[in-house]
């Protein structure tokens, strides 16, 4: 047996055993994947997977077994090579992060700028999706840390540790009815059209469960996944803008969306926590632990490596 098996039955799984899909994927013929997998069959003495024909329809039970140690010798190899290029390049490398593109906009610059200046020999990519895209990366070894709202610490093959707390705002132009209110109502919000995230992105649940408890119905004029793109349309009139409070803290500071009002709207739909989280089992380099740290003060490397070591419930470390 060898490793390119193991790759070829990891990756049948994460294609719903579809071996065109597969044989795409690694780049290879699909015949050679199917006789690859046939011959670890054989030396194994257990089908891993069931058949119609030549399809692939299930895994069987030895065959989940036979994942899991399919997976756990993968993921070592990851942690192989990894410890090789800390200790062979001691500060080079790449740190491939997957988030949101709020995060990649309004909170990552800061930090990344921070790494590359301690660490001018590490190369950041930056892989940006939707929240379940993002632990998917993470599970499939696209990238290494992951930062979003929602989705990653509803998957046990991650470790999620909270790093930030932010609230909704409303954001009007500055000649809006609802621009010289403090603190605005549901009712109000919902007497206007709203510009908004898409669902499941960036807090979007909190917004869409407290109108339902106040059995109100707001009319959603457009939905974004950008904060950017929200405050375009609310510039253009199209409705009542809500964002995440990120968005508009660089205008506030430079002055530049002067055209606009925002007000907080905390005591509507609570706060949200953005989480960061790592691929359970994974070998953390120095560079991607003196990273963490810069992204929150209180995710010290001594906390990560504890919660990777699965020391304690992730959900013990709390902001």
């Amino acid at each position: 047996m060898n490793l390119q098996q193991f790759r070829f039955v990891q990756e049948a799984v994460r294609r719903k055993l579809n071996l065109t899909e597969t044989a795409k994927a690694l780049h290879t013929s699909q015949p050679g994947i199917s006789k690859a997998i046939l011959e670890l069959e054989e030396e194994l003495g257990v089908d891993i997977f069931a058949r119609h024909g030549k399809r692939l329809r299930k895994v069987t039970e030895p065959g989940e077994l036979v994942l899991q140690s399919v997976d756990v010798i993968l993921r070592e190899l990851a942690n192989l090579k990894r410890i090789g290029e800390q200790y062979s390049k001691q500060d080079a490398g790449t740190l491939s992060i997957a988030t949101t593109h709020t995060q990649a906009r309004y909170f990552l610059p800061e930090p990344v700028a921070q790494l590359r200046r301690r660490w001018p020999k590490v190369q950041v990519v930056l892989h940006q999706g939707m929240p379940e895209q993002v632990a998917r990366m993470l599970l499939d070894d696209v990238a290494e840390i992951g930062l979003a709202t929602e989705a990653l610490a509803a998957h046990e093959g991650l470790v999620t540790l909270p790093c930030h707390e932010w609230q909704h705002v409303m954001v009007v132009p500055v000649g809006h009815a609802l621009a010289t209110v403090e603190r605005p109502t549901l009712e109000q919000l919902a007497a206007y059209p709203l510009v908004m995230y898409q669902p499941t992105m960036t807090g979007r649940t909190r917004i869409d469960q407290a109108f339902a408890r106040a059995k109100l119905k707001p009319a959603v004029a457009l939905e974004a996944i950008d904060s950017d793109v929200i405050k375009t349309y609310v510039r253009l009139g199209l409705g009542v803008g809500i964002v995440t409070e990120l968005a508009v803290r660089e205008e506030a500071t430079t002055g530049a969306g002067a055209d606009l009002a925002w007000r907080p709207l905390g005591h509507l739909f609570g706060s949200n926590v953005t989480r960061v989280a790592f691929k359970r089992g994974a070998y953390l380099r120095q560079f991607v632990l003196a990273f963490t740290e810069m992204l929150s003060p209180h995710l010290s490397t001594a906390l990560v490596q504890r919660a990777m070591a699965g020391h304690a419930p992730s959900s013990d470390y709390e902001l």
